[in-house]
């Protein structure tokens, strides 16, 4: 029998593995919540990753829903509201099954998204105005 997975990476790039909703709203309101000024480190005081492309990228979450055998979805929630929905054809990323949408939301919206891809509706994400 298929398996259904659901694994929240935070900003700090570790996995929670069947997040609860009260992880799920920690992690965006700390992606929502106020730049904090850096410990000195460069222009970008926001948090950014080591290594990253870029301060828009340095700071995201995503979560991640799939089956075992099969399809795997994603959907990355910025900071600053920047969402990219994801579907791919199994966990390893090997084929996409279409291009990225993308979108910004509020909090509020994100929240909803996250809530939608907990509870497994898809579709209803599909639905979505996506750019």
């Amino acid at each position: 029998m298929t398996q259904a997975w659901l694994t929240l990476t935070s900003m700090d790039g570790r996995d929670i593995v069947a997040p609860t909703e009260a992880q799920l709203t920690a992690a965006l309101a700390e992606l929502y919540a106020p730049p904090r000024k850096g410990k000195g480190k460069g222009k970008a005081g926001a948090g950014a990753v080591a290594g990253s492309a870029g301060a828009s990228e340095a700071a995201s979450a995503a979560l991640r829903f799939g089956y075992d055998d099969g399809l795997m979805y994603v959907i990355e929630v910025s900071r600053g509201g920047a969402i990219r929905f994801e579907e791919w054809s199994d966990r390893d990323c090997e084929l996409a099954l279409a291009p990225p949408r993308r979108m910004s939301a509020d909090l509020s919206l994100a929240q909803q998204l996250w809530s939608l891809m907990a509870r497994r509706q898809v579709s209803r994400i599909r639905e979505l105005d996506w750019h």
